[in-house]
């Protein structure tokens, strides 16, 4: 398939805007009211008043399951979205973007999972961020917005063959990537490229719910050793003297660009997640924006833990779930003699969407009777469909972290404390002093694209430089940002990779419980070739060299990790092996076609073997897409709106 086919302008372009999808979709809501039992014009009241049956349940309110929700209320049904988690913002100063590692270790928000990168106890051991008895920490989110309300707001569009894959596989056309585009057109609000008035061969979008903007890279000539390090960085490109370019804001590097997602390499300032005002913005304030202006058709019902879905025979029509708060054993604060929550069913009159992410989705399908039977039974779950898919297939992106102590404190970081009062650099944030300070990006200060090898179709490797001390997640790992003033990290991830044998199973039958979740890696995995460790080996190398050449060195006390004793190849593997993780777990209920034994659910998110099921998440992509999995997940949750709205109407959008 032509990953570079691009229709002509008419289809290219219509559809495109949010202005364009809820116009269409209003009209297809209104007239699906003739044809319905008259139920979303009956759900009245307040968007704190809930109700017994409702056209679509969701479970779930993150990338998946939240702009899904605000587009069908937005269509005209009625819609519950079923959240674990509590309608808990938490301190104000988690939407600056620099301290998403607080966010994600906010016990309010937070649900701990602890995962294993293998069997082998005695290989996981070697991991300096292994927790005895428990593994290795994968910070997820329970609140409104889900993960999206701490996740490092990069926002980076994936590769074009990504899509034109599953087109491939699954015989679906939509799925091609030209289409797709018109899916990050309609979320993107684009703020750091100007509005084209006749053509648009960026092909970014202007007017969606999605506020997209770039770090100011004049922060730059704030601190010396920052600045030799990216200009040492651009040389690895043959763009020696482009830095003042970048400075003024003249050097196109926007990974977004449409071009770039055919497979271009280069160094790029990665864009973000965050408003004109330098705010985190996402999924939670477009679903808090949508109910405010759909009261009676969109509610969110938090402290709500989906237990099952309710079946007759083989259909969908509804969710039982648990009443109260942190009854969910990755929560913090768990109780385990604490309330066992109150049982509640609700019923969906058109379909019930699991958007739960790759861990909870799969774990709800086997909960309720949907996955490899022999599993099932073991935990004395009656099969309803046999589905050996679920569950299995479950991917992830490796990533290290190249770690250098410098010569002295960081000049842009040496006044900040973090919010401790008086915090000159919050106060900057806030009153919006010299271009609002560090706090008002992300920390990417540079991201190189590259290959690992020339050979692949695309690029493999993401890595991206941080003025921080970065490895990994574990306990209290955010405190290095308080800790490590000295301290530069270049984060080496792995794209496009080729394991594909983590697994999600269950642990029990409880629905309060973990699943047990375990990704595999490396000699553990399936990818015989060996091509994701020596990808990663690769990166290690590049950022090494960045920072032991002439322009960087001299600003280099020492190299925490590898460490001066990491040499050779063999130890640079063995380093990766132990210390590599992941937070993009994806794959985990793939799409494919029927025919396929391992497939989930079909090209339009609805699970083999049952009616009125889908699944719009993370876990529905049969290999993970691009580097960063926020993006995809948003396009298909626009995406699986045409479809549903199509499936009620019985007609295309």
């Amino acid at each position: 398939m032509d990953s570079k086919k691009t229709p002509d302008k008419k289809n290219c372009e219509e559809g495109v805007t949010r202005r364009t999808f809820t116009k269409r979709a209003l009209q297809v809501g209104l007239a699906a009211g003739a044809a319905t039992t008259g139920l979303s014009a009956a759900v009245s009241g307040s968007a704190n008043e809930f109700h017994d049956v409702y056209d679509y349940v969701i479970v779930g309110s993150g990338a998946g399951g939240g702009p899904l929700a605000a587009n069908l209320a937005r269509a005209g049904f009625s819609v519950l979205v079923l959240e674990a988690g509590a309608n808990d913002s938490s301190d104000d100063t988690h939407n600056i973007p620099a301290w998403h590692p607080f966010a994600s270790e906010d016990r309010k928000l937070s649900w701990d999972f602890f995962v294993k990168h293998y069997a082998d106890l005695n290989q996981q051991k070697l991991d300096s961020k292994y927790v005895a008895g428990k593994g290795i920490l994968y910070p997820r989110a329970a609140t409104i917005g889900g993960c999206t309300t701490h996740h490092a707001l990069i926002t980076v569009y994936p590769h074009n063959n990504d899509f034109d894959r599953i087109a491939e596989s699954t015989g679906d056309s939509s799925w091609e990537s030209w289409n797709m585009r018109r899916y990050f057109q309609r979320i993107e609000r684009c703020e750091y490229v100007s509005r084209p008035i006749f053509s648009n061969p960026s092909r970014h979008g202007f007017d969606g719910w999605l506020p997209t903007n770039r770090g100011n890279p004049a922060l730059l000539l704030e601190d010396p050793t920052i600045l030799k390090i990216v200009k040492a960085s651009l040389a690895k490109y043959g763009l020696e003297g482009a830095i003042e370019q970048i400075i003024k804001g003249k050097l196109n590097l926007d990974i977004n660009h449409w071009d770039v997602a055919s497979g271009q390499e280069g160094p790029f300032i990665t864009p973000m997640a965050a408003d004109s005002r330098s705010r985190r913005s996402g999924v939670r304030e477009h679903l808090l924006d949508t109910q405010a202006i759909y009261p009676s058709l969109l509610h969110i019902r938090t402290n709500a833990l989906a237990t099952r879905v309710l079946f007759e025979g083989n259909t969908a029509v509804g969710v039982e779930f648990l009443d109260g708060a942190s009854l969910y054993k990755a929560d913090p604060y768990y109780d385990e003699g604490g309330s066992a929550g109150t049982l509640r069913q609700v019923r969906a009159n058109r379909e019930v969407i699991l958007s739960g992410g790759a861990f909870n989705s799969p774990q709800l399908l086997k909960l309720s009777g949907v996955g490899p039977a022999h599993e099932l039974r073991d935990h004395g779950i009656d099969p309803i469909v046999d589905l050996p898919g679920v569950g299995e297939n479950l991917q992830d992106r490796y990533e290290v972290g190249v770690v250098s102590e410098m010569t002295e404190d960081l000049a842009l970081l040496k006044d900040c404390t973090w919010g401790e009062e008086g915090d000159p650099c919050l106060n900057r944030y806030r009153y919006g002093w010299l271009n609002k300070g560090p706090y008002s990006g992300n920390g990417p200060v540079l991201s190189l694209v590259k290959r690992s090898k020339p050979d692949l179709e695309d690029p493999d490797l993401f890595i991206f430089g941080v003025p921080s001390d970065f490895h990994g997640y574990f306990p209290g790992y955010s405190e290095a940002l308080r800790n490590y003033k000295d301290r530069f990290s270049w984060i080496v991830l792995k794209g496009h990779t080729n394991n594909t044998a983590g697994r999600v199973t269950l642990r029990s039958s409880d629905p309060r419980d973990t699943p047990d979740i375990n990704f595999h890696y490396f000699g553990e995995g399936n990818d015989t070739s060996g091509d994701d460790l020596q990808a990663v080996i690769e990166g290690v190398k590049i950022s090494r060299d960045i920072m032991s050449g002439p322009v960087v060195s001299e600003r280099v006390s020492r190299e925490v990790l590898p460490g001066a004793g990491v040499q050779s190849n063999q130890q640079i593997g063995d380093f990766v092996k132990n210390q590599s993780w992941g937070h993009h777990a994806s794959c985990s209920n793939k799409m494919g076609p029927a025919s396929d034994p391992m497939a989930v659910v079909d090209s339009k998110f609805r699970v083999h073997g049952t009616n009125n099921l889908r699944v719009v998440d993370a876990s529905v992509f049969p290999r993970i897409p691009g580097f960063f999995i926020v993006v995809p997940v948003y396009m298909i949750s626009e995406k699986a709106s045409d479809d549903i709205i199509a499936t009620a109407t019985s007609q295309s959008v």
